[in-house]
């Protein structure tokens, strides 16, 4: 069953954040590639690690507006009316959202352990930050996936990339996560991929294209 999309914004505003979120999901992926090449300048046990206390914070900083930018593509998704017109896909996607702008307001706050030793109490309330809104990205993006899938608005691959992208983080990225450095950071950087496609996504929105004619 397919059911027709109802559009909040214009066209051109979904096409816009659906380029931010695919520059947000490369930079991501990019900053992971990064710090596995970067040769080491702390101890591994240090929470910033490879990076010495200054970079760490810059690194910090960009990854804060990266995943504000992934937040103004999960927005822009609603607006496509590819959830449909259920509860549970739009109670999904405000879970998402919520737990994007946590994920980023930690990357701010993680800085402050920049120099403590991991695993410790300091760096204890990040691991928990990190893991909470983690999981609650996944539960809302499988919820709100669900829902696209449901309605049909996206065909092909887009109609199932917001499912792939919250599944994702419960297999395998949390079982990675606990593996070595490497193995964790490309985990992750494959995640970051997945939002990219998303923006792809949203650009080719076919509402939008309809709108544009």
């Amino acid at each position: 069953m397919t059911i027709n999309a109802i559009r909040t914004v214009p066209a051109v505003a979904v096409r816009r954040a659906g380029l931010i979120c695919l520059a947000a999901g490369m930079l991501g992926s990019a900053v992971g590639i990064f710090l596995i090449m970067y040769p080491g300048q702390v101890p591994e046990d240090t929470y910033s690690y490879p990076l010495p206390t200054g970079g760490f914070a810059v690194v910090q900083i960009v990854l804060f507006a990266q995943h504000l930018g992934l937040a103004v593509g999960l927005l822009a998704l609603r607006s496509t009316g590819v959830l449909g017109v259920g509860r549970a896909g739009r109670w999904g996607w405000g879970v998402a959202v919520f737990a994007m702008l946590v994920l980023a307001a930690t990357e701010l706050y993680g800085i402050s352990a920049a120099d403590a030793a991991y695993p410790s109490s300091r760096t204890a309330p990040l691991d928990a930050l990190y893991a909470i809104s983690s999981t609650l990205i996944a539960v809302g993006l499988i919820a709100a996936g669900v829902a696209v899938a449901r309605a049909g608005v996206w065909s092909g691959w887009r109609r199932w990339i917001v499912l792939a992208t919250g599944a994702y983080v419960l297999v395998p990225m949390m079982p990675a996560l606990m593996a070595p450095f490497v193995v964790a950071r490309l985990a992750i950087g494959v995640w970051m991929l997945l939002f990219a496609a998303l923006g792809l996504a949203l650009i080719q929105d076919q509402g939008a294209e309809k709108e544009d004619r």
